[in-house]
């Protein structure tokens, strides 16, 4: 790895199930109390022709970084996403890290609420909401 391609100060890289993260990837992580940081160094194969990162790769990074928060919080290594919004704010481009932060903001029995946001290049990229179903009941 570059040191332009170095992580960002405190990241780890994640082992992360499933061919589409390992194909996108690599990721990074560490975790914080409430919620998860992630990050990923954006290259070609994540932007369209104008070199912005893809709108459904943003997406799909905000559902794992959110999704990520939950499964901290719960113990439990499998949630579903029941919704996910997705507010874009600028671009991310080639060349940049992209680092996710986000932060469980409410759970009870069944569900859990999260919120995160994306930036890039001193830039706010994304922002948005997600509500996730652990697989586990709380307290099994």
């Amino acid at each position: 790895m570059s040191d332009a391609k170095a992580p960002p100060v405190g990241f780890a890289e994640m082992q992360r199930k499933g061919e589409y993260w390992r194909m996108s990837g690599p990721y990074f992580g560490r975790a914080r109390d409430g919620g998860a940081d992630q990050a990923f160094f954006a290259d070609a194969r994540h932007c369209n022709a104008q070199g912005f990162v893809h709108g459904g790769m943003l997406s799909a990074f905000l559902d794992g970084l959110l999704s990520q928060a939950v499964r901290l919080a719960t113990h439990d290594p499998t949630v579903v996403t029941l919704h996910l919004s997705v507010d874009f704010l600028a671009m991310a481009r080639k060349d940049e890290w992209v680092i996710g932060e986000s932060l469980v903001t409410r759970q009870t029995r069944d569900v859990v609420f999260v919120e995160g946001r994306l930036h890039s290049g001193g830039r706010d990229v994304v922002r948005g909401s997600g509500l996730f179903k652990p697989t586990r009941p709380a307290g099994s």
